[in-house]
């Protein structure tokens, strides 16, 4: 896929500027966990898919995903005053599954050391 830099710079951008807000306005308490883990821009800079990470259970995630329904105007209206973009991009907020993968992918692993650790005998390598 080819890069659009702009895209990116524009993505880093809203990431950053909605990290501050939540850290420093929001003062919904479903939004007081929640990380912009990234962002994705359209190539034409219409659409944000912004993706949140969260440290909590299946009731929490979807506590936050309605906070940011609700807190969505607001946002939008924070990032319009800081970006200088003709088109302020839609957003759309998404949980990132991606924390999630890797401490499952961990736990896997950490069960397999587990189980094969007696069999597993250094070789004179490690």
């Amino acid at each position: 896929m080819k890069p659009y830099p702009r895209a990116e710079r524009v993505a880093g951008h809203i990431q950053r500027v909605l990290s501050e807000i939540l850290r420093k306005e929001t003062a919904d308490p479903r939004l007081d966990l929640a990380t912009v883990s990234r962002v994705r821009v359209t190539r034409d800079l219409r659409l944000a898919r912004v993706y949140f990470a969260l440290h909590g259970d299946e009731e929490q995630r979807r506590d936050a995903e309605e906070g940011f329904r609700r807190a969505k105007p607001h946002l939008k209206r924070r990032l319009a005053a800081e970006l200088s973009l003709r088109y302020m991009p839609e957003l759309e907020f998404h949980y990132d599954e991606t924390f999630d993968h890797a401490a499952r992918i961990d736990r896997i692993l950490k069960t397999l050391q587990q189980e094969n650790g007696a069999d597993h005998r250094p070789t004179e390598d490690e």
